[in-house]
């Protein structure tokens, strides 16, 4: 008899805890780039170019016409440590669009030192594992001006063990005049070959502060909508 009553508890509490997750159409990590190439001046102005991008025309009516009508966005910036700015939202309409943006402006930089993208990859897949949301995919939108790793887990371990627990890795290099291709280096060639990988996995390229804001506008549609930048037209379905 204990033992049923056990079972029964433990049954019931299953259910309940079941019953409180949220339901979105997509997971989506935004782990942006806070290392000390990026000063505050920099870091504000990303934060900035993703609040602009969020509450966009056409991002609110991509996830308003999505298959769930939502999506759950968290945004991360990342160092050789990762600091969650903007925690786990669900975003449906314009006015919860607005909230998450909002929420990117208040809160002190608290990410320092040098890069940690495995890492930081790494942290992304835990905070999707441990949330509270159901969502049919789930994507880590990475972000960076470098590929180097200086501490903790190497990129390619880090890489697989994300994309071998259904994640999807997408990228924005973003590319500086003595960086990138521009030196011969060639970032966006070194995160299409090491950082993105998983259904549907893309990279888009912020050319400079003029066109950020674009980029990561450009960059979340394709996201919400679950295409890629070669099979779909910005001008088609530009409000």
């Amino acid at each position: 008899m204990m033992f049923l009553r056990v079972l029964l508890v433990l049954l019931l509490t299953g259910t309940a805890a079941a019953q409180e997750r949220r339901e979105a159409g997509l997971e989506l990590v935004l782990l942006a780039d806070a290392s000390g190439s990026i000063d505050a001046e920099e870091l504000a102005f990303q934060r900035q170019g993703y609040a602009s991008a969020m509450t966009d025309p056409q991002v609110v009516a991509a996830i308003e016409s999505s298959i769930y009508g939502s999506i759950a966005v968290t945004y991360v910036e990342w160092a050789s440590n990762t600091a969650v700015v903007a925690d786990w939202m669900i975003i449906e309409s314009l006015e919860t669009a607005q909230a998450f943006a909002k929420a990117l402006t208040g809160p002190p930089r608290q990410a320092y030192g040098s890069n940690a993208i495995g890492g930081a990859l790494l942290d992304a897949k835990k905070l999707i594992e441990a949330n509270d949301i159901r969502a049919p995919r789930a994507v880590i939108d990475f972000s960076g001006d470098s590929i180097r790793n200086f501490s903790g887990p190497p990129i390619a371990v880090a890489r697989a063990e994300v994309l071998a627990a259904g994640i999807t890795i997408n990228a924005l290099p973003i590319l500086r005049p003595e960086d990138g291709r521009r030196a011969g280096a060639n970032l966006e060639q070194e995160y299409a070959d090491r950082i993105i990988g998983g259904p549907g996995a893309f990279m888009v390229t912020a050319e400079g502060r003029a066109s950020f804001a674009e980029t990561v506008r450009r960059k979340l549609v394709l996201e919400v909508s679950g295409v890629t930048p070669a099979t779909y037209s910005f001008a088609a379905n530009r409000d």
